[in-house]
């Protein structure tokens, strides 16, 4: 299989959970298929980069868009995209070199299969692609945007997410129309797809994790009372959780639990979240490795009020066997079971509560744990990459059938 992967953004650092998903199948399509990796990205030319995803994936072809000049300079990049109809993290990621590059490798004969990864890069198709076309939905991204708005405390901030929810909620709608296939990775998402588009040749290939990476160092947690988040602190609905948390959950949890120790995993915290570091509360920030902070974890935190897709580091945790308590939309679209391998919990007593009896009951902690680790096992990234070229292979097959009919 001859295979175009067209990645809006960098892909190097793996250090999102869009990053991990896409690079850990892309991997696992390299060691039997052919891939042409298209990764273009915001800024000025970054040689770095360009170079490491050569080494990663040979033959990559890259793009940078060029800088939009600071804060300002995104400010009045935003209004001048404002009065399109398509939302803006569609338009700041189409280009005209991108589209031209995408349709000349698109009239390559040789090739087989082209993925879209995430709704951001699709304006750079056609929109009837000459090859079967695949669109890699990570989230729904209407969805995300309506929690956006719903949860933001800054008015204007609220006002614009409410209008990118609708007009996303239109864009993507309508996009799911063009391609030959459609990824959702859970089947709340892939329900949420069929209700706007009920159409759509939409398939769930789930979340994973490497399973051997994440192994657990059991002696290391012993005694342990840290309670952790993990997620990139420069997103939204990490922002969201994390300051829910120490506002509404933390206090109760300290009250119980004295010795308690809380850990902000992520990079780039803002202000609304450095402003909670105290004696019981460690930002950490970004870090070369999350495994040393995971094997030394009593409890993982997942206080997500704002969601969409599928949450990498529950499965992460889980493998590393750190007993989770999340809320119904942090662990959303998972295979997850309440009370045996995760705890859930939607309002803030009950999630502190359950924090507590974790920190104070070992045995219940270990219990969650081997049941969470046992789950995890089932999703290793070998098994998901194969998962996502049966879809590729359908896709093919399909567009072959209609245009011999």
């Amino acid at each position: 299989m001859r295979l175009l992967w067209v990645k809006g953004g960098k892909l190097l650092p793996v250090d999102t959970g869009g990053k991990i998903r896409s690079y850990n199948i892309l991997k696992g399509l390299a060691r039997r298929h052919e891939v042409m990796l298209l990764s273009y990205y915001p800024g000025a030319p970054d040689a770095g980069y360009d170079a490491a995803i050569r080494r990663e994936f040979p033959g990559a072809v890259t793009v940078a868009l060029g800088d939009t000049g600071g804060m300002f300079g995104q400010a009045v990049h935003y209004a001048r995209r404002f009065p399109q109809s398509a939302p803006y993290s569609i338009t700041k990621f189409t280009s005209g070199t991108v589209r031209a590059k995408v349709k000349a490798l698109l009239a390559n004969p040789k090739l087989d299969v082209a993925v879209a990864d995430f709704l951001l890069v699709t304006r750079n198709f056609p929109e009837r692609p000459v090859r079967p076309t695949v669109l890699f939905q990570h989230n729904v991204e209407s969805a995300l945007w309506q929690r956006n708005a719903k949860y933001e405390r800054n008015p204007l901030k609220k006002a614009l997410f409410g209008v990118e929810a609708a007009k996303m909620y239109r864009y993507e709608r309508a996009a799911m129309s063009r391609f030959h296939e459609i990824v959702a990775v859970s089947e709340h998402d892939r329900s949420l797809m069929l209700e706007m588009a009920p159409a759509a040749p939409v398939t769930v290939v789930r979340t994973g994790v490497d399973v051997a990476a994440f192994a657990p160092r059991p002696a290391a947690r012993r005694g342990s009372r840290t309670v952790m988040f993990l997620g990139s602190m420069d997103w939204p609905a990490n922002i969201d959780g994390v300051e829910y948390f120490c506002e509404l959950i933390w206090p109760q949890i300290v009250a119980a639990v004295p010795d308690a120790q809380f850990q902000v995993v992520g990079r780039n915290p803002p202000k609304r979240i450095t402003r909670f570091a105290s004696p019981s509360v460690e930002i950490v920030g970004g870090v070369k490795s999350v495994l040393p902070h995971l094997h030394e974890a009593a409890v993982f935190v997942v206080p997500l009020r704002i969601g969409g897709g599928t949450r990498l580091k529950i499965y992460e945790a889980m493998a590393a066997q750190v007993p989770i308590v999340s809320t119904t939309v942090g662990a959303e679209g998972l295979d997850v079971e309440n009370g045996s391998d995760i705890v859930l919990a939607d309002d803030p007593g009950s999630f502190a509560r359950s924090v507590v009896e974790l920190l104070r009951a070992p045995e219940r902690r270990r219990a969650i744990a081997m049941a969470a680790s046992a789950t995890a096992s089932r999703f290793d990234w070998s098994v998901i990459a194969n998962e996502f070229e049966q879809v590729l292979e359908r896709a093919m097959t399909a567009t072959h059938e209609r245009s011999t009919d």
